[in-house]
């Protein structure tokens, strides 16, 4: 049986899940695997990706080239700047094979240009076709051996693949399939995507004009063949959900089992509106002064201090960040008006394999504009220590509330306790919470795991995903642990073992490609906050009683390719 979100609810069935990816390129579907991939994960189901783009190059381009017409074998290699006699990344010099100028070095030899994706390339058509079948046999190894939700990262945009996928799903017992069909039809989201696809591994080394001709000439080729899931799918009675306008529409069919339906639940609820999440800890209470744990103590007078400060802080962050945001649009609307930009179709419905295309206008697009002033909202838990420190902002300029969900870990019996009296008193209660801190339930009526606690939270994470505006979560340690594991794609097992301290404010950026997190620690001597390098401060504290005879651990930073961190200081 599946265990729900590192908990004690359990699905009703023993079924596994395959997310298979469709849509065109520059669609967004790496932003919608990477964010559902880290939401499953941090739900605690055993979740990868597996991406066919990568494989897809590995396969190398030799092939590809001595199929390919000499036609397009030179317009292949004049466009991406091989038929020089030096590769454009790293000047080795060409080989000469069968006649034919082929790069020497093995990052070249694994792009591939627009003429590898023309769907009347026959021998192109049939790599491309292994490649996506070869990676799901690699998907349903992984989940034999114990995964949970695969996702099949690609374009998967006709029938013939779909159909094959789901013919080879045939043979597999208890694992369900859902297709993802991520729909665009805002041409300059589109066109911004295909900006940043120039900087993608196939143009490394490349002219930014000539990779962006060469990318929408492969876009053109994908739109050639494209077909939207529907009928055809329907008729073999598969689950799909489209998501149309990153989430501005959703439509969701024969959605019949529990994972299913979380993927769809979450994916309801994304956007792109720029905005901050804040995360901090309460000002010092009167417990916290005492070292005692739980309760519902006021605050101590340095905690009303950092009340102050606070304030006075998130008033200034939301005058700056209204100036960064209009500097990111200000730098964006340069970049997407660098060079040529002429337009593509948006989805298959409109698609033609003929005529020209008119050119796509540079101006930003409503759904990444970023209003100067946007609503801002301040979350605190039910706990009198939360509600006093955010006393001293504006009522009329903020909205308040207070939400049951972000109490503190509730530690059972051993609440308004000191670590060392738990441990003289219920020594056994503590070496076990040494051990396994995240799944360990304190004892007593109500006592709580952080397993606990993620589930918890699952309904504010979607919450913080759905909402348009920036947040201020004033909150408790455990709690910022489990919020902070989900922005910034720390796995759980580390997450009880964060070192939060008091006076440290955390704000998480959502953007395109994950998630930016800028940190603040409170200065006491000078009531005022300064920005720390943000790499440095995410640190796992391991308990001594497992890492007494092992070496200190460094800080544990999650894939670039997921979060990022600021490094001023």
């Amino acid at each position: 049986m599946l265990t729900l979100g590192h908990g004690d609810a359990r699905t009703d069935s023993d079924h596994k899940l395959v997310v298979v990816m469709v849509g065109l390129p520059a669609r967004g579907k790496s932003y919608i695997v990477k964010k559902l991939k880290r939401y499953l994960s941090w739900l605690g189901f055993q979740t990868k990706i597996f991406n066919v783009g990568d494989r897809r190059r590995l396969a190398g381009s030799t092939d590809e080239h001595e199929h390919m017409p000499t036609s397009a074998r030179h317009a292949n290699s004049a466009s991406l700047g091989h038929a020089a006699s030096a590769c454009a990344d790293c000047d080795k010099p060409s080989v000469m094979s069968n006649g034919m100028q082929t790069p020497s070095c093995t990052h070249c030899a694994t792009r591939h240009s627009s003429a590898f994706f023309d769907p009347d390339n026959a021998r192109a058509k049939q790599i491309r076709e292994q490649v996506a079948l070869d990676v799901f046999e690699d998907l349903l190894r992984w989940l034999q051996a114990g995964g949970q939700i695969a996702i099949h990262d690609a374009t998967n945009s006709t029938i013939e693949r779909r159909s094959a996928l789901i013919s080879r799903l045939k043979s597999e017992a208890d694992v369900n399939l859902l297709f993802v069909e991520s729909i665009c039809t805002d041409k300059d989201i589109i066109n911004r995507n295909i900006k940043l696809k120039t900087q993608s591994p196939d143009y490394v080394g490349i002219d930014p004009e000539v990779a962006e001709a060469d990318f929408r000439a492969r876009l053109r080729n994908y739109e050639r063949a494209y077909r939207t899931i529907g009928a055809a799918e329907e008729k073999l009675d598969v689950q799909y959900c489209k998501i149309i306008d990153v989430g501005k529409k959703v439509i969701a069919y024969n959605i019949q089992g529990f994972l299913e339906s979380q993927v769809v639940f979450y994916l309801m609820n994304m956007n792109l509106e720029s905005r901050v999440i804040y995360v901090t800890r309460h000002g010092e209470s009167e417990d916290n002064a005492a070292g005692r744990i739980g309760g519902d103590a006021s605050l101590a007078p340095n905690g009303t201090k950092y009340a102050k400060a606070l304030s006075r802080f998130i008033d200034r962050r939301r005058v700056e960040f209204a100036a960064e945001v209009e500097e990111n649009n200000r730098r964006l609307a340069h970049f997407m008006a660098s060079g040529s930009s002429s337009g593509t179709n948006s989805e298959p419905e409109s698609v033609s394999s003929h005529g020209s295309r008119a050119s796509a206008p540079c101006s930003m697009p409503s759904s990444l504009r970023r209003r100067v002033q946007p609503d801002f909202e301040i979350w605190t838990s039910m706990l009198k220590r939360t509600m006093e420190t955010v006393e001293y902002f504006d009522p009329l300029r903020y909205r308040i509330k207070n939400i049951r969900s972000l109490n503190e870990i509730y530690a059972g019996k051993c609440e308004g306790m000191t670590y060392e009296e738990i441990a003289c008193e219920y020594p056994d209660e503590y070496e076990a919470r040494q051990l396994d801190k995240f799944y360990y339930r304190y004892p007593g009526i109500g006592g709580e795991s952080y397993a606990d606690v993620v589930l918890r939270l699952q309904q504010v994470i979607v919450e913080l995903e759905r909402i348009r505006h920036s947040v201020l979560l004033v909150t408790h340690r455990a709690m910022a642990r489990t919020l902070l594991s989900y922005f910034m794609d720390i796995p759980t097992t580390h997450m009880p073992d964060m070192d939060l301290p008091l006076g440290f404010i955390y704000g998480c950026e959502p953007r395109p490609f994950g998630n930016f997190l800028r940190v603040w620690r409170y200065d006491s001597d000078r009531d005022d906050f300064e920005e720390i390098n943000a790499s440095s401060v995410l640190k796992i504290r391991y308990p001594k009683i497992v890492m007494s005879e092992q070496s200190p651990v460094s800080p544990l930073l999650p894939s670039p390719a997921e979060t990022a961190y600021s490094s001023k200081r």
